[in-house]
């Protein structure tokens, strides 16, 4: 009887709406007019208020509770509430025999009063009789529908006796109900005010109580998910699901948490049972036009945007997210009016204006700068909104040479997304050195041929914003190469190595890579395969190579090496200050937890630049390294030398990449849509004077570029791999 006994858990007294209710549903029998109780020359008022102390003490000291309601009968016999007070008492301390017969003379006595019938419910489902024990508490819903508790411990009895659709309703009539629970206003009021740690202080303090509360279970996967605890998120709202799978909401953010975490098809499967119900919900169609971007159908996703955004014109965000398809498939003009068309409608959405400033190539009127510069001096903007505006005002400065002013708002802008993360340095460098210290040459000769042997993939990393996006451009030129974009997929699989903790940020847990060492040969066969298995939804030509641009992929280079031995590495590098404050100018909508800080951004890349190192050292030629700069001033030699190392014939489509009009998705896609231009490599050398914090914190990595500065400790384990 185990769901009864969870049922027993979330149901440890009449909740206080069931007591409010109580003044109207139970009255004592002959009650005298004169505010004195019959045969008591106590006040009324007395009674009442020991009877609200004593319900107060049915939560942790229903003993008390039980002599309080005693005394309280002593003085009014049959006293009702007196009555409820000793039935629950008794239910609570396990005596059963005694609340039965409590409460189910209370029960014959008041037939119309929903507590009573609530608790002596729960007294038969003690009991094991399940079956009276839905009679009873379903009496009590319908005397009062108000009441959440009720629905749920009804609930909790019928998945306790087969009847799952049964439960399922009265699960969503708990829902319902529970929008007037008090025990969820204050966790509902911190998630209004952005006091996540609150709230999930409280949802899970009440969910120790009632732990089939969907309505709270829904509330904490949502607070989970908002700290980047996606892994946790899907955990409780699989559970949401299994008590209640018509739990339209919950079934909605469980496929938000799938397309967050990129299982997009999961997602779309979660989507189109919620469509099938209600086939015109305009949430649910921009969740799914959000997924079918995740998996290349931008036609379809287009299409879906463009439909809501005609029959909900007042909507800013729809138009934020038709705007976003349009860039990605190279539709500036429309994707620019679909952008103004938001900013027009709400005025202090930052996320319209950043993502005109994020199209690198627009500038802003004197009347756009003034509009979001009056958005910013509202006190009531909200910190996304700011953070977005003073990303978008930074990028207005700069193009008119304002680079005081453009670097007050960069840094406005990163300091508060900066305060948002829980990014820690010292977390990648443990991890670099860690990577280090496991990768030896002997551990990596070891299995050297245990891995899927296909040559599909073509990896691109390094940093954002080093010209990784050019490569990829260049390189999907190729009639041989498909282009796709910045995939999690190996990621995902290192997490899953270990079961890594979901954050929206660049920690690593101090399982992997270590992990790696346990792997059985055909472990790392597996890997590949399941690699090359996933992404494959993302290849949309018959193209034999395809390129996964994903810039930190290089932390997982490790396995990436040994699980697709035959896979192409392309390393792109760029200048420090170059790089580094680009990425700082840069607002991503997720991960890159690092760049919010000149510090940590600096600090990053020399980790970066000492794991890529040790790979140069453990594995020659395996990884080809391209500079940005020299890609610029001399685009027909590089150009060459990389279809060389990816042993592709050369093609001349690959000099005038700018006319693929392939989807692009980051945020250099109208940049890398131009012929190569080179006043961009300069660029950092207006904010110079702001950088020192940058140049300190690169140290000898910044003097040797393009060289790498000798390493800081006794390399002599990092003897190259024999061939």
């Amino acid at each position: 009887m185990a769901a009864t006994g969870s049922a027993q858990k979330g149901s440890s007294s009449p909740t206080p709406a069931a007591r409010q209710s109580m003044s109207s549903e139970l009255r004592p029998p002959e009650a005298p007019s004169s505010g004195t109780a019959k045969g008591s020359t106590e006040p009324t008022t007395a009674v009442d208020a020991a009877l609200a102390h004593a319900f107060n003490m049915l939560n942790g000291q229903p003993d008390a509770a039980l002599r309080q309601g005693l005394e309280t009968l002593k003085v009014v016999s049959n006293h009702p509430i007196a009555t409820l007070v000793v039935g629950s008492a008794e239910r609570l301390m396990g005596n059963t025999t005694a609340a039965l017969a409590t409460l189910g003379r209370l029960a014959r006595s008041q037939p119309r009063a929903a507590a009573v019938h609530f608790e002596y419910g729960l007294a038969l489902a003690a009991a094991g009789r399940t079956k009276d024990a839905i009679a009873s508490i379903r009496h009590a819903a319908q005397l009062n529908p108000t009441l959440s508790g009720v629905w749920r411990a009804l609930a909790d009895q019928l998945r306790a006796s087969g009847d799952a659709q049964a439960a399922d309703s009265a699960y969503m009539a708990h829902v319902k109900a529970g929008t007037r629970d008090p025990r969820l206003l204050r966790p509902a009021e911190a998630m209004c005010k952005n006091d996540i740690p609150n709230a999930e202080a409280l949802l899970r303090a009440h969910l120790r109580d009632f732990p089939t509360d969907v309505a709270a279970l829904r509330m904490l996967a949502e607070t989970v998910a908002r700290r980047g605890r996606l892994a946790e998120s899907e955990t409780l709202l699989l559970r949401c699901l299994e008590l209640a799978p018509s739990f339209a909401e919950a079934r909605a953010n469980y496929a938000m948490v799938l397309e967050r975490s990129n299982r997009q098809v999961e997602a779309l499967q979660q989507i189109d049972r919620l469509l099938a119900a209600d086939p015109a919900n305009p949430y649910y169609r921009n969740l799914k036009g959000s997924a079918l971007v995740g998996i290349g159908e931008y036609q379809q996703a287009s299409e879906l945007f463009g439909k809501l955004v005609a029959e909900y014109p007042a909507h800013p965000k729809s138009w934020v997210s038709y705007g976003n398809v349009l860039k990605t498939t190279g539709r500036q003009d429309e994707a620019i009016r679909a952008y103004r068309k938001s900013a027009q409608l709400r005025p202090a959405l930052g996320e319209a204006w950043w993502s005109l400033s994020n199209l690198k190539t627009y500038s802003f009127s004197p009347a756009d700068i003034a509009a979001m510069q009056g958005e910013l001096a509202r006190k009531d903007a909200a910190e996304n909104d700011r953070l977005l505006l003073h990303f978008a005002l930074g990028k207005a400065c700069e193009d008119s040479a304002q680079f005081e002013q453009s670097f007050q708002h960069y840094a406005a802008g990163n300091h508060l997304r900066h305060a948002q993360l829980r990014y820690k340095p010292e977390h990648t460098t443990g991890f670099v050195e860690r990577a280090r210290a496991l990768l030896t040459p002997e551990f990596v000769r070891e299995r050297a041929t245990v891995g899927c042997p296909v040559p599909d993939p073509i990896f691109i990393v390094g940093l954002p914003r080093a010209g990784s996006t050019l490569v990829d451009q260049i390189l999907s030129s190729h009639p041989l190469v498909e282009g796709t974009m910045e995939l999690s997929d190996i990621i995902s699989l290192a997490r899953s190595l270990d079961r890594l903790d979901d954050s929206d940020t660049d920690e690593q847990s101090e399982g992997y890579p270590q992990v790696l060492a346990t792997l059985a040969p055909e472990r790392w066969r597996q890997l590949g395969e399941q690699y090359i298995s996933r992404t494959r939804i993302q290849r949309k030509t018959a193209a034999p190579f395809f390129i996964d641009k994903t810039p930190n992929n290089f932390l997982h280079l490790g396995m990436i090496l040994l699980a697709l031995p035959n896979a192409k590495v392309i390393d792109v590098r760029r200048h420090p200050l170059a790089c580094c404050f680009s990425v700082f100018k840069q607002y991503f909508a997720r991960g890159q937890s690092f760049s919010y800080s000149l510090e940590d951004v600096g600090r990053f890349y020399c980790d970066y630049v000492e794991l890529m190192a040790h790979f140069d050292r453990v594995l020659p030629g395996r990884v080809y390294r391209i500079h940005y700069e020299s890609l610029v001033e001399h685009t027909d030699t590089e150009v060459r030398a990389l279809l060389d190392h990816c042993r592709l014939p050369f093609e001349e489509n690959c000099l005038r990449f700018y006319e693929n009009r392939r989807a692009v998705r980051t945020a250099s896609s109208e940049q890398v849509r131009r012929p190569i231009f080179r006043e961009g490599l300069e660029q950092w050398r207006h904010y110079e004077p702001w950088l020192e914090p940058l140049k300190a914190a690169l140290g000898p990595v910044l003097e040797a570029y393009p060289q790498v500065p000798l390493p800081p400790r006794d390399m002599s384990r990092d003897a190259p791999v024999s061939s």
